[in-house]
């Protein structure tokens, strides 16, 4: 049993992690843990989803939200029962290294360029990979980049290298990589007046936003899939594979897919339920 799941059974009571219903559990309660992401976490989308599948089935759902990177090292390790991440590759290789027997479709949202309302680069518009190669080629412009290995960093990679630009050995003088979450990068570029990507749901959340405006939205190459996936009790006897079960079935089911294009922040609907039959 790994160190993260000892802590989850000895001090998940005292809601010392993150999750809709966690920190209610009475002890003996049935329970999974699920390997998720800040962002969809910070968007307040477990605090709308966990309650009405705790109602259902008497299972509460305890949340670490990491980034992606991390949340799939974590199920590796066999400390979480189930994840719902955001990095289509990285999950189909889940999958095929045997941790996961399938990766379930489950839902979409998708990613903005925000900066200063001012927009010193000249990015706004509907061309991400054309604005990424202007902000490459503008001295004097910032960019925070999560750099974490977060389902958002991995899709920030992807759209360099679709902009013909290998980030990592070519970062201009304004990239600064924070080793952060979504709400923490979020934070540092509307205080120090850069750029960066993001996940729409945690953008309409933000509440500290000072000068940070939303510049480039809209191309199809932001759209972000959610997949949800069950640890293979194969690799991991210890694992709560039928209660995880349970959950994913329900997520892609009709009430979870309702639930989930329910949810909305400031009237608007966030994430688009997209599991097939």
């Amino acid at each position: 049993m790994g160190l993260i799941r000892w802590r989850l059974l000895l001090l998940g009571w005292a809601g010392l992690w993150v999750g809709a219903a966690a920190a209610q559990s009475p002890p003996g309660q049935r329970y999974i843990v699920l390997a998720s992401t800040t962002s969809t976490e910070q968007s307040g989308l477990f605090a709308h989803l966990l309650p009405a599948f705790t109602a259902a089935s008497g299972i509460t759902v305890r949340v670490l939200a990491l980034g992606t990177g991390q949340a799939l090292d974590t199920a590796r390790r066999g400390d979480a029962d189930a994840l719902l991440v955001h990095d289509r590759v990285a999950e189909e290789r889940f999958v095929a290294e045997g941790f996961a027997t399938q990766r379930r479709e489950l839902m979409y949202n998708d990613f903005v360029l925000l900066g200063p309302a001012s927009d010193p680069a000249g990015l706004r518009g509907s061309d991400i990979v054309g604005a990424f190669k202007k902000l490459h080629g503008r001295a004097g412009s910032g960019f925070v980049s999560r750099g974490d290995n977060s389902g958002t960093h991995a899709a920030e990679l992807r759209l360099w290298q679709q902009a013909g630009i290998d980030i990592r050995g070519q970062k201009f003088a304004g990239y600064q990589a924070c080793g952060c979450g979504m709400g923490q990068a979020l934070n540092i570029a509307a205080s120090t007046g850069q750029y960066l990507l993001a996940d729409r749901s945690t953008w309409l959340a933000f509440k500290n936003r000072a000068d940070l405006a939303l510049l480039v939205e809209g191309d199809r190459a932001l759209r972000n899939p959610y997949g949800v996936l069950v640890v293979n009790p194969a690799r991991h006897p210890q694992v709560k594979a039928a209660l995880a079960q349970q959950f994913a079935d329900w997520l892609v089911a009709p009430a979870g897919q309702a639930r989930i294009a329910a949810y909305q922040i400031n009237g608007q609907q966030v994430f688009f339920p997209s599991a097939r039959p």
